[in-house]
């Protein structure tokens, strides 16, 4: 058996390992690579396998991260199933396709303006189109939490709930070869424990091989408690005593739906008051409508919230903008709204031209709540850039930044260390994934020292034989 790392390896995006044996070949995730001038060009390298001769794929999630390359995978020729759960299945057909439309989008924009986006080689040819992502969706095919399936006769298989985002998975492996079997786990992204809205990850018992994240190895989160104080705080300051604009960029799917959950219970708390949030981003409208498809998934506070007869949101004035035209008007309000939009990490979508509009006045603040990776522009803001590139200019910041790690929707490292203690015996191998490079190693130190386990991280195209 060998596995080979095509992302997610000593970087957070781009989640992609090949398992091969001498009876089957298998994909776990296929995700975009996110970042900077390095992901975009990685991510129109061609493929670094034959597609054709890849027999399944198993996904851990929605995330573009670890599903967005999908599309890219059956250009080339993978006409094989994609085995994920059915949340999951249900935001891919939101997400694929939307990310093929950017695609498009960029393309145009490219050859509008030679020279203008040096990200893209090949400026001018999308990655794939929003037809050619619908069109990968007919290879989904959908699985139950806890449930066995056999994606091929010398293959079982069983996703536990990961608690990440809606329908994310831990996926279990036993790959039976040569009269023996071993048996693999891809923690896919773990969520932090104690959250509301989802459950807490499942713990696993063993493995003899483990792949595991360490998106935040290095660190801990701050308690959900501290983290509402100061959401609230920063809200409040910002709406009723400096007289702004709140601008949160957040993934449309997850941290919309948390965000939205938090607004809506802290103003049942009397903590909020006259809030007007503007929700502008299409998918997350339609990740929402899919969240309130799948409550059965969800914990049992956020069920019993959702189910009561005042849950719909109604105390705190919540308005899906949907039209190009509705989010251009909001350019035009200058105080007093808030305004949820995509991209999480502030590289695309119509969150950029809010934060156009609004980082330029120190009245207005732009909330960051969830991981921004290295080369994005939210990262960039995280870090204390003085100014950024949007559309052409460069725009002084003078918006307040506040960032909220406590609402993060990866483990942090008391919480991995956790998840690895529930197993009974140490993995005869593990490899420390999804973090970056320093990170990564900071974790798998952790690990060596408070557990004694086998532990390497591997660098992009590294194959390991067993």
């Amino acid at each position: 058996m060998k596995i080979t790392f095509f992302g997610a390896a000593r970087e957070v995006t781009g989640s992609c390992f090949l398992v091969e044996s001498e009876q089957v070949r298998f994909l776990v995730d296929c995700g975009l690579h996110q970042g900077g001038a390095w992901a975009a060009e990685r991510n129109f390298q061609p493929l670094a396998f034959d597609p054709r001769s890849i027999d399944f794929v198993l996904l851990t999630h929605a995330h573009l991260d670890h599903s967005g390359l999908l599309p890219k995978l059956s250009l080339a020729g993978y006409a094989g199933p994609v085995f994920t759960t059915d949340a999951t299945a249900d935001l891919l057909e939101i997400m694929l396709p939307d990310s093929g439309h950017l695609q498009e989008v960029e393309a145009q924009r490219a050859l509008r303006h030679p020279g203008a986006n040096d990200r893209t080689p090949g400026a001018g040819t999308p990655l794939y189109t929003a037809a050619d992502a619908v069109a990968s969706l007919a290879q989904v095919h959908r699985v139950k939490y806890d449930r066995p399936i056999d994606p091929h006769p010398q293959v079982r298989c069983t996703f536990r709930d990961a608690g990440h985002i809606l329908g994310s998975a831990i996926i279990e492996v036993w790959l039976r070869e040569g009269g023996e079997s071993r048996k693999l786990v891809f923690s896919g992204d773990l969520g932090q424990p104690g959250r509301q809205l989802l459950h807490d990850p499942t713990l696993i018992p063993e493995a003899d091989v483990l792949l595991v994240e360490s998106t935040y190895g290095n660190r801990a989160h701050r308690s959900l408690a501290a983290t509402l104080d100061e959401f609230v705080y920063a809200v409040n300051h910002t709406l009723h005593e400096k007289g702004g604009n709140v601008i949160v960029p957040a993934f449309a799917v997850g941290r919309t739906q948390e965000i939205l959950h938090y607004f809506n219970l802290l103003t049942r708390q009397g903590r909020f008051h006259d809030l007007l949030i503007y929700v502008d981003s299409p998918m997350a409208t339609a990740a929402t409508q899919i969240t309130m498809r799948h409550l059965e998934i969800l914990d049992a506070q956020t069920q019993r919230l959702a189910t009561s007869r005042d849950a719909h949101f109604a105390e705190a004035k919540i308005r899906f903008v949907e039209t190009v035209q509705e989010s251009m008007a909001l350019n035009n309000v200058h105080s007093g709204a808030i305004i949820v939009s995509a991209s999480g990490m502030c590289d695309g979508g119509r969150v950029k031209h809010h934060l156009r509009h609004n980082i330029g006045s120190a009245q207005n603040t732009i909330l960051i709540t969830g991981f921004q990776a290295q080369g994005t522009l939210g990262r960039r803001l995280v870090d204390g850039a003085k100014s950024v590139h949007l559309f052409g200019e460069e725009v002084t910041v003078r918006a307040e930044i506040f960032t909220l790690g406590g609402f993060s929707a990866h483990a942090d490292q008391p919480a991995l260390l956790r998840w690895l203690r529930s197993f009974k015996r140490s993995p005869g191998q593990t490899f420390i994934v999804h973090g970056e490079q320093d990170i990564a190693l900071a974790f798998a130190e952790e690990v060596k020292t408070q557990l004694g386990w086998n532990v390497s991280v591997p660098n992009f195209g590294d194959s390991v034989q067993f």
